[in-house]
């Protein structure tokens, strides 16, 4: 006879799995699904002890994973000025402010999340900083941590002043009589944080880590890939799973140093070495090959306009130059690497699959699953290269809607043509291409029933009532369904063990308050997660 399981789940089962079948019930007895099928066949293994669940109506699906989320900077902001959730210029500043006086005792007020939007070109200024804390230095990220708003104190104690000059790789805002304004972007605000701004201990990294795995397990998700891992947070991945208190399933992503070479690939080698056990996969490699389009500095083929009337001789900045790209691409093949990279613009694209391309001709056909994050412009000529070289496309569905960053710092510089190829996750599918979804957090939400609305629907939730944005690169329920589990699961090399609900894969299962699939379901992003066992253990519980 078959040991009890010991949770019994029944209602509307999506199993994920290749035919996309429907069951009433699955079984979890420890870390794994002993069964999946009727409520009658599931049943036959409930014994005195099984918790039985039965979920009526509500969906029962594969846990959520998530393909490019960066969970310590998220927990280290839950930790210190998180400021995603706030909206406006008015609100950022009392938050500020309110945090400022409830905590004099932290030398510096550090933190992030604010949008570009609410200020004026998307840049805002240290005075507004100086007005309400003058006497400590202040250091904040905007939402897609491109750049980072500080204050005169700040800038005092890193000793910049108006006649430093621009770093190679990012710029200080500047006002036209030439003075700083205090919006650092790119490597400006990287270094500065870097040489300035207290780093974390393993102690701070591991609470972060903590906090944001909490807040993910309610979202439903319960596995991820870090895409910025650094010698900080991957002890702190290491010393939590040593422990067993990582209760999701992540992979590390080691983040490539462009003030180097392919001398730190070394170190790589010796990290995944020294990191690797339990929950914690330090397997792939990160590396940001360019910006963004919102400070001009994604690589483009073509330069930006200047709001359309005309072209500026701007083309973005290429943070990794093509020959060690391919360097890099190439002994990171060898090493058995994943290779993760940020892909903003379409020449940022197009370099990375020619890096891609060499590196197989080099090595072979392989199972790697290289893969590009953000692809929001891409060339028609490029879209079937991601299946035929077997490369991921990592979507960030929620950025692919009409909103007021993209209506003001976005459209106005790219011209028609080139907006009309953004966030081309319809036409990826439709070549065969394998999507993975990630959100980017805390660049945006984590949730992911969030970013799959936008993804089926191209519209957000924040204002439905817009038009949807390129109708015609909408996805499938299914597809967005597949992209935040068994096609992050894919890019994880964990297809095998998670991301489909089938007998002997491990006991991850997310239980949702309505069917997402049913006529009177509403919008997705209005969906909740009710139930999230991660490894078998409950991690998240609203059933009780």
């Amino acid at each position: 006879m078959s040991p009890s399981a010991d949770l019994v789940l029944l209602g509307r089962v999506w199993t994920g799995d290749a035919v996309r079948r429907w069951a009433h019930g699955v079984a979890l007895a420890g870390d794994r699904i002993v069964a999946v099928g009727t409520r009658d066949e599931v049943l036959e293994l409930a014994g005195p002890a099984t918790r039985v669940v039965d979920a009526g109506t509500r969906m029962v699906l594969p846990g959520f994973q998530d393909s490019h989320i960066h969970a310590p900077f998220a927990g280290r902001n839950l930790l210190h000025l998180y400021l995603l959730d706030t909206h406006g210029r008015d609100d950022y500043l009392a938050a500020i402010k309110a945090y400022a006086d409830a905590h004099p005792e932290r030398e510096w007020i550090i933190g992030g999340g604010w949008a570009m939007e609410y200020f004026p070109g998307g840049t805002p200024h240290k005075d507004d900083l100086d007005a309400i804390v003058p006497d400590r230095p202040v250091f904040l990220f905007n939402k897609d941590t491109h750049g980072a708003w500080v204050n005169s104190k700040a800038l005092e104690i890193a000793g910049i002043d108006d006649s430093v000059a621009d770093p190679s790789d990012g710029r200080y805002e500047r006002d036209e009589q030439g003075r700083i304004t205090g919006m650092l972007h790119e490597g400006a605000a990287y270094t500065f944080e870097d040489r300035h701004v207290p780093k974390p201990d393993l102690d701070e990294w591991k609470a972060a880590i903590l906090g944001a795995q909490a807040h993910l397990h309610a979202l439903g998700i319960t596995a991820w890939q870090d895409a910025w891992v650094t010698p900080g947070t991957l002890a702190a991945y290491a010393s939590l799973a040593a422990d067993d208190a990582l209760t999701a399933r992540v992979v590390g992503a080691l983040w490539w140093d462009r003030h180097r070479g392919l001398e730190q690939i070394d170190d790589f080698v010796a990290q995944r070495e020294a990191a690797s056990g339990g929950r914690f996969h330090p397997t792939t490699v990160k590396i940001m090959t360019d910006g963004v389009l919102e400070n001009y500095t994604g690589s483009l083929l073509a330069p930006y306009c200047d709001g359309c009337g005309g072209h500026t001789d701007n083309a973005g900045l290429q943070f990794i130059e093509p020959e060690i790209l391919d360097g890099a691409l190439d002994r990171l093949t060898g090493l058995g690497f994943q290779v993760h990279m940020h892909t903003i613009g379409d020449r940022a694209v197009r370099l990375a699959l020619d890096a891609v391309e060499r590196a197989r001709a080099i090595h072979g056909p392989h199972d790697l699953r290289h893969h590009l994050a953000h692809i929001q412009i891409v060339q028609p000529d490029d879209l079937h290269r991601f299946r035929e070289l077997d490369v991921v496309a990592n979507c960030q569905a929620l950025w692919a809607q009409s909103d007021p960053q993209m209506d003001v710092l976005t459209v106005p510089f790219l011209g028609q043509d080139r907006v009309d190829l953004m966030y081309p996750f319809g036409s990826l599918l439709r070549r065969g291409a394998v999507l993975a979804m990630g959100s980017d957090w805390p660049v945006s939400t984590a949730d992911p029933l969030a970013q799959m609305e936008v993804a089926v629907t191209r519209v957000g939730a924040e204002d439905r009532s817009r038009p949807p944005f390129l109708p015609d690169e909408a996805i499938p329920l299914a597809a967005a369904l597949a992209g935040f589990t068994s096609g992050t699961a894919y890019v994880n090399h964990d297809e095998h063990d998670s991301g489909t609900l089938e007998v002997g894969k491990r006991a991850d299962v997310v239980v949702l308050d309505r069917d997402l699939f049913a006529d009177d379901a509403g919008p997705i992003g209005d969906a909740r997660v009710e139930l999230t066992v991660a490894n078998g253990t409950v991690v998240h519980d609203r059933l009780v």
